[in-house]
């Protein structure tokens, strides 16, 4: 088979990244969509890509006949934005498909819905109202940063993981900074993991956003109004729809020169990203955001 038209594909992607005049093929217009999002976010905060490599990770064995092939690339973009310089990393699971002859014929990004579809479908803020049995923590944001960098692309073999697994990597490393579990073992309470099993908040988008919404002991946060005001440590809510279903969360690692998020995330496996996901193909124009600052025994309020 013709891997190295798989390179060539890459690497003309690589190049449209931080230079717009190379000539491209029209068939791949879904990858340049994602070039061009990538550069006109960036443009938008007065940054430019500079720099962009990709490591392709092929299986260990391919077989001869074989006419689909799997594989990873992870992309590495370097940012300039004024006198700041940072690097953007993104795991990309691809499927390539060829001939019978071995002949390229396409190669695209296997897609995944951020939506975790579990049994429990109908969450409400008064589920979440809870018997205030106090829990005291103090929250270690570096523990939990240093484990969102640890893990960001990989899976901690520790924990249980999920297709959709951008709550469940949130929450360890909420856990990772010392946040307290409760609840356990009723799935609709607390937030916790435990015996080989969880609580919605947990694994589930819409559920820890409710769960941060109202908890009064142990975890909590306090929902702040602009992205501004979180640090690294913080959490981050997507409704990409504005329909009221929240569907992705990511973790805050860093802020760039704007004082602006940059965070981890799952399931589209991504470190330093701009926090607005505009960018991303589930982005819509009526998405809305919760931003979430978490808060100890240290600070109250």
């Amino acid at each position: 088979m013709d891997v190295q038209a798989v390179y060539r594909k890459i690497n003309e992607k690589l190049q449209f990244l931080v230079n717009k005049s190379v000539n491209h093929n029209r068939q791949q217009s879904s990858e340049l969509e994602w070039c061009e999002k990538k550069k006109e976010l960036a443009a938008k905060r007065k940054a430019e890509i500079v720099k962009a490599t990709c490591l392709i990770k092929w299986p260990k064995q391919i077989e001869d006949e074989a006419t689909v092939l799997d594989y990873l690339c992870d992309y590495r973009l370097l940012y300039k934005q004024g006198d700041f310089l940072y690097i953007e990393e993104i795991g990309e699971e691809r499927v390539a498909k060829f001939s019978n002859k071995g002949h390229l014929i396409s190669d695209e990004v296997k897609l995944k819905d951020c939506f975790h579809k579990d049994e429990e479908d109908d969450w409400t803020n008064e589920k979440w109202q809870e018997k205030d049995e106090r829990v005291s923590f103090q929250y270690d944001r570096l523990k939990s940063v240093q484990y969102a960098e640890r893990w960001w692309n990989s899976r901690n073999p520790n924990y249980p993981y999920f297709d959709v697994n951008c709550t469940n990597y949130v929450s360890q490393c909420l856990r990772a900074g010392d946040a307290p579990m409760r609840g356990y073992p009723n799935r609709s309470s607390g937030w916790w993991l435990a015996n080989n099993n969880w609580s919605y908040s947990w694994s589930v988008a819409h559920a820890l956003m409710l769960y941060l919404s109202t908890s009064k002991t142990g975890l909590r946060a306090k929902e702040v109004s602009s992205p501004e005001l979180l640090k690294p440590g913080d959490v981050i809510c997507y409704d990409f729809q504005g329909d009221g279903r929240f569907d992705h969360s990511t973790f805050v690692v860093a802020k760039d020169k704007s004082n602006m998020p940059l965070v981890n995330a799952q399931t589209s496996n991504s470190r330093m990203r701009y926090w607005s996901y505009e960018d991303s193909t589930a982005y819509t124009e009526n998405i809305q955001y919760k931003f979430f600052h978490i808060i100890d025994d240290n600070e109250d309020s």
